[in-house]
This record gives C-alpha cells, structure tokens and sequence, in this order.
C-alpha cells in the first residue's frame, strides 16, 4: 500500500472512531511504528488530524460542539470498559448512587444492573434503559426529566428542581473535557447546571474521564478539578496531566485500557 493509500485509510478510521492507536495502525497495515507516526505527522501538519500520545483524534472542535451519543460510544471502547469496571468496584449493595449523562457511564451502569438494593439517579436515557431492560425487582431507577440534549441528556430547570430534592451517596460523573484552568467540562450550558446539581446533591464524587478528554475544554465549567474525590483515567494520560491532577483531586486511580 502507497503512504498517500495509507494515510486515505487512516484519516477514514480517525473520522469514524474518534481516535487511533499508533500501535494498532502498525500491525493493521504491516508497517513499523515510526511510519505511522510519520504519516500522522503528515496529516496532522495538514489540520485533518490531532497527534496525541501513543495515536491521533479527530481534530477539536469548537466548545460548544456537542457529538451524538452514538458517535461517542465508538470511542476508546477499552478505555471505558477498564474504568467502568473499576468504578462498579465502588457500589455496594444499597448505595444511592447518581450517573450522569455519557458513554462512559452508560459503559458502568452495565457492570451495576447486578447489584441488589441500589437506587440510581440519572439524567441518561441510555442509562436509564440499560437499567430498565435489566428488569430487577429490588433497583430503583429515578430518571430526571427535562429537555433532552444530542448527547441523550435530560437538561434544564425540570431536571435541576428533581435533582436539588435529592441526597446521595455518590455521583458517578463523565465529562467533556477537563483542564487545569477549566476544570471539567461540557459543550452544553445547560448540562452544566444538571451536572453541578447531581454533584451538590451527592457526598461523593467520582469522575471518569480517559486520556483524550485532558486539554479539551467546553463552553461551560461543571467544577474545579479539586471537587473530584476519585478520578478514574487510563494509561495513556500523559506524565505532565498525572502530576497536575494528582495534586488537585483526592484520589487518582489509572486503569489500563489494553
């Protein structure tokens, strides 16, 4: 296969999956490492693409651009599957527990329909359903109502006023972006007041966000990095992101994602 064919192909797998693995391009295509980081290199010198460590995203968007929840489950499936898995580790029998909106929770309640006696707040609707097909007797699923958002998210002052009655345990919170400046994020202004609601609400907060989510930043801050007493992230976070966010949050939990 010619570069010019290559780099074709892998322009495709970035646009239809988010983001692609140096590691995964070379024994896809039969080719060393190093060429597939020059041909990244190539592509993203010509703005079709963004470098990050150990692969390349889709290039950043505007911060208020918000992607369908479909496009976004397609991305760093094993990341999530290994933070998900992690954060079950935390739910106990009878816990009172909120999940926000995002793949990654969707992800966790899949690894929570067993847990017997859990009450579960969420503003998801593919959460909610996740829980909803499980069918078990003894959990309580409280969807929020609200506007609904691209993200299949229920927003807005319906939500907020159902959320600000509630006290809960923990808050299982997935986010757009994160930064030191920022904080955590979303492209949604009006997630922003249910996300800052469901963390009012609970005595703990948990959030899952995988390496690409560092440096991007949404329009609206949910909250300070420092609010977050779990963070749960993969491998591939780079050593600079580590250092920063283990002074700011409580706990730092890396999970490998291969």
């Amino acid at each position: 296969m010619l570069a010019q064919q290559r780099q074709a192909a892998i322009l495709d797998r970035v646009r239809a999956a988010g983001g692609v693995r140096v590691s995964e391009l070379a024994t896809e295509y039969g080719v060393s490492d190093m060429t597939i980081r020059r041909d990244l290199e190539s592509l993203a010198d010509r703005g079709l693409l963004a470098k990050v460590h150990g692969g390349a995203t889709t290039v950043s968007p505007g911060s208020t651009h918000e992607p369908g929840f479909a496009a976004k489950s397609v991305r760093q499936r094993a990341e999530k599957a290994a933070m998900a898995m992690r954060a079950a580790a935390m739910v106990s029998p009878g816990d009172a527990i909120a999940l926000s909106a995002g793949t990654t929770t969707a992800e966790l309640a899949q690894r929570l329909v067993d847990v017997p006696d859990l009450t579960v707040v969420t503003n998801s609707i593919p959460v909610a359903d996740v829980f909803y097909r499980a069918g078990r007797p003894d959990q309580t699923v409280i969807l929020t109502g609200g506007t609904r958002t691209p993200s299949d998210a229920l927003v807005g002052p319906v939500a907020v006023a159902a959320i600000g009655t509630l006290h809960l345990d923990m808050l299982f919170l997935g986010v757009h972006g994160m930064s030191e400046r920022a904080g955590y994020t979303t492209p949604n202004l009006m997630e922003a007041d249910v996300n800052r609601a469901l963390v009012d609400a609970a005595e703990r907060l948990v959030v899952l966000a995988d390496h690409t989510k560092w440096g991007t930043v949404g329009i609206s801050s949910i909250v300070a990095l420092h609010r977050a007493d779990v963070l749960i992230t993969d491998d591939e976070l780079d050593e600079t992101a580590r250092a920063i966010l283990s002074e700011q949050v409580r706990e730092l939990v890396v999970v490998s994602g291969s």
